[in-house]
């Protein structure tokens, strides 16, 4: 089928499909709670839109604030029907500072706040501390009545009308709505299908959050665009549970399913030896990496480990992508080996790629990360002269293309910055500046980093995150992809900062001397570089984006405001001391 609007999208579906099982939500990861067909799907979004409607809200901003479940879904799809603009959040738990979702109301200047009866009666607390978020329009959506569906009118949308505002992470800065049209998500999703080749006996299972581009666009949006199923837990059931996720894949005989990196190096870590005789993944066809950068180690250890439930290697597809494209830049295809490059250090610590020779030491594997099936241009630029490298250097990737998203939500300067970059000396085509670094090999894209969090000390480069897995590695008694490098500015010179969490067994019996002397150990012995501080604190503090990495540059300013939940004050005292 073609689709010019994701409203059409539903509207064929519905029409086609009526009686075709599209979500499936699964309460603590095994029991079917709830589900949605086309054709109900369909009406829950025209009575939405309606009620919309009945408001004048075309074109007007509406948060989606939806705890995990399929109601987000008929919310986001009636906001589609009403001409109103989505932006995915995500109601604050517990104590959590509301900080993020005030700042993204309000820099999406939002009317309206859609949400459900059961998280609107949680939340009267912080809206009641909140005017700004009170004001809003607030819409539960199970309580709308369902039969003023027949009274909804079609908007007038076209692939090039703003859909949703997707707000960055902020990993390395202050998060911003990214404006995504119809046409930049069916680009997209166009993309996705061509590597991955779905077709509508397809079935994909994801625990990814829908507030995140990937839990949208790869868990809700390419099952519409394909018409085939989607079974969704929630993040909380995966983290709890890891094995969750993968017997549901056994259990539905899932084809497709995708995480961060750092999932499938939990599910090895934590997956009993009992727990994988029941599981039976010989379906997955298709299991994104999407984090970055992806690690080969990860992927080797997970294929080995559960290659006895049917699990195959060339299953494994790395990718790499970013808001600011909508989703996808490039990826491994369904049917390719992902690629594993033995690249020598020393020379990649240069920007330099020289491929390792036969037993040399000092040897770094990255992994491919695919490439575009449609109609997206990359680049390897230098960041300094804006002229293009040469095919052995390192340097920022350029994207240009139709998923490419149309720039930032009320923010010229930073668009003009980040969407309508030139090469030096012309000025006839326009790219994204993902601020990525990375280079092409052979038609393949490889990550190496990020240009903002790059550590440069005595004019040597050094990749935060290899130095933060050398960190983790040192000692047991600290946590896996729970930990920060970068560096700061100590008498004129820039200095090494660790900032890592503890396994939260070992907080009352924990030998600090013996484990700061391993991480000292172990990065000077691997990278060649001095630790001028550590800092260890408390288990789940660490800052993260809202899809799980680590923001580095927020933990390096909440070490700077002496904010950081520290296992011993007396040791940060000191070192904030000497900072």
């Amino acid at each position: 089928m073609e689709f010019s609007t994701l409203v059409d999208a539903l509207e064929q579906r519905a029409r086609y499909q009526p009686d075709k099982k599209a979500y499936t939500f699964l309460k603590d990861g095994d029991v079917e709670a709830d589900t949605l067909y086309y054709q109900e799907l369909e009406r829950l979004a025209r009575a939405i839109a309606s009620k919309l409607q009945s408001f004048n809200a075309s074109s007007q901003r509406a948060l989606l604030v939806y705890s995990p479940g399929l109601e987000f879904i008929s919310a986001f799809f009636g906001c589609l029907y009403a001409g109103v603009v989505a932006v995915p959040v995500y109601p604050p738990r517990g104590n959590q500072s509301i900080s993020r979702l005030l700042g993204i109301a309000t820099d999406a200047e939002a009317t309206f706040a859609l949400t459900n009866t059961f998280v609107l009666a949680n939340s009267q607390r912080w809206l009641g501390e909140n005017p700004d978020l009170a004001k809003l329009k607030w819409l539960t959506t199970d309580k709308i009545d369902i039969n003023l569906a027949d009274s909804w009118q079609k908007p007038i949308v076209n692939r090039d009308t703003l859909a949703l505002l997707q707000y960055t992470s902020g990993s390395t800065g202050t998060p911003k709505g990214v404006m995504v049209s119809h046409g930049n998500l069916l680009s997209n999703c166009a993309d996705l299908d061509l590597g991955w080749n779905h077709n509508i006996n397809s079935t994909i299972v994801t625990w990814l959050p829908t507030f995140h581009d990937m839990g949208l666009i790869y868990g809700v949006i390419e099952p519409l665009y394909k018409g085939f199923s989607c079974y969704m837990m929630s993040p909380v059931s995966f983290l709890h549970k890891p094995v969750r996720w993968l017997q549901a894949i056994s259990i539905y005989k899932a084809t497709h399913s995708g995480a961060p990196n750092f999932a499938y190096d939990l599910c090895v870590r934590k997956i009993t030896s009992e727990q994988k005789t029941s599981l039976d993944l010989s379906s997955w066809q298709m299991a994104l990496n999407g984090a970055e950068p992806v690690r080969a180690d990860v992927l080797q250890r997970f294929a080995q480990t559960f290659k006895p439930c049917g699990f195959d290697l060339t299953a494994f597809c790395p990718g790499y992508g970013l808001a600011e494209a909508t989703l996808k830049v490039a990826a491994v295809r369904q049917q390719d080996m992902p690629v594993f490059l033995q690249v020598d250090t020393d020379a990649l610590l240069r920007n330099r790629i020289v491929e390792a020779k036969a037993n040399q030491q000092n040897v770094q594997t990255l992994v491919g990360c695919g490439r575009s099936e449609i109609d997206t241009k990359i680049l390897i630029v230098d960041p300094e002269s804006l002229r293009e490298c040469r095919e052995e250097q390192v340097g920022e990737i350029w994207v240009s293309g139709s998923t490419v998203a149309q720039g930032y939500w009320r923010n010229p300067e930073k668009t003009q910055q980040t969407f309508q970059a030139t090469l030096f000396g012309s000025t006839d085509k326009q790219f994204l500046r993902t601020g990525d670094l990375g280079f092409i090999k052979n038609g393949e894209l490889f990550i190496t980093g990020r240009l903002k969090d790059i550590i440069i000390i005595q004019g040597r480069n050094h990749y935060p995150q290899d130095i933060e897995l050398t960190v983790e590695n040192s000692h047991q008694a600290l946590r896996c992809g729970c930990g920060a490098a970068f560096a700061v500015e100590f008498k004129s010179s820039e200095k090494l900062v660790v900032v890592q969490e503890v396994e939260r067994s070992y907080l009352r019996r924990l030998d600090i001397n013996e484990v700061v002397g391993n991480i000292r150990q172990a990065v000077a012995v691997e990278h060649d570089i001095r630790v001028h501080s550590i800092v260890l604190i408390k288990t789940a503090t660490i800052p993260k984006t809202s899809s799980g990495k680590i923001a580095r540059q927020a933990c390096r300013q909440k070490l700077l405001n002496n904010t950081l939940d520290v296992l011993t004050p007396d040791t940060f005292h000191k070192l904030t001391a000497v900072l």
